[in-house]
């Protein structure tokens, strides 16, 4: 696969940048830095095995939030797909790795499938212990199941990422 994966794509403009959407998360006034990262053969693993998920990719974006010379936040995007087309949800995780907030940065289904705030805040305060399954701990979107699943399997993902690779440093 390639980079493209990571970016918003051609077919829907930006909802929100992912470093606007940072720094509404963490302080307006917090640096946000970004670094995309190849995963080895060894994170990708441990990554599928904590997240439960296939990886469609091996290449993800972090971001960095840091105010007054403090880590306060970290970012990570993740783009799958939803039926046909893609969605890219950035993920705001502490530094003690909870999810602060959930973004949709580009969503190319039809709009009336998108998750709305109320459901995203529901993962505000998850962690990586968190079972964070459609239907069980997470109810789904009546009408936007898949999309509801969508969001929810890549809070798994992004808090895998996270554990594997941010808190890995």
């Amino acid at each position: 696969m390639t980079l493209i994966l990571l970016s918003v794509g051609a077919a829907a403009a930006p909802l929100i940048s992912p470093i606007d959407a940072m720094q509404h998360a963490f302080g307006a006034q917090s640096e946000v830095t970004k670094k995309n990262t190849l995963l080895s053969s060894k994170q990708a693993a441990a990554v599928t095995k904590r997240a439960k998920l296939k990886l469609e990719t091996k290449i993800y974006r972090f971001y960095t939030a840091v105010l007054d010379g403090k880590t306060v936040g970290y970012g990570v995007l993740v783009t799958r797909q939803v039926r046909q087309k893609d969605a890219t949800v950035l993920y705001m995780i502490t530094p003690e790795g909870t999810i602060r907030a959930i973004e949709i940065i580009a969503f190319n289904e039809p709009p009336e499938y998108m998750p709305q705030h109320p459901y995203l805040e529901q993962f505000r305060g998850k962690d990586a212990n968190a079972t964070l399954r459609v239907g069980k701990d997470i109810p789904t979107v009546s009408g936007a199941t898949l999309s509801a699943r969508n969001v929810t399997d890549g809070a798994r993902l992004a808090l895998a990422l996270f554990e594997t690779v941010i808190r890995k440093r």
